[in-house]
């Protein structure tokens, strides 16, 4: 009886594996939180202004165009826009 408690236990704490559609868990909705947040955090910047630390770096000589708080917000977001691509792509289920 463990045997089977265990397995079913391990069967049901990863529902993707067996290819049928999960409630999503509070992590899996915390993931989806980054992209956008950080999207939000480029555009306040962009257009708020970054404040003393961005005039510091920008006054600097050489500096690279992605050299700012609006340039890595924004590659913030596109690194954390996995779980997006997959909630959108990956969520589709084939035919039969």
């Amino acid at each position: 009886m463990s045997e089977a408690h265990s397995s079913g236990c391990a069967r049901d704490t990863i529902p993707h594996e067996r290819g049928q559609a999960a409630a999503r868990g509070p992590a899996d909705w915390l993931s989806l939180a980054a992209a956008p947040t950080f999207a939000i955090m480029a555009l306040l910047t962009g257009i708020l202004g970054g404040g003393p630390g961005d005039m510091l770096c920008s006054a600097a000589p050489d500096t690279s165009p992605l050299s700012g708080m609006v340039p890595m917000y924004v590659l913030m977001s596109a690194f954390h826009s996995a779980p997006w691509l997959k909630l959108i792509f990956g969520g589709r289920s084939g035919p039969g």
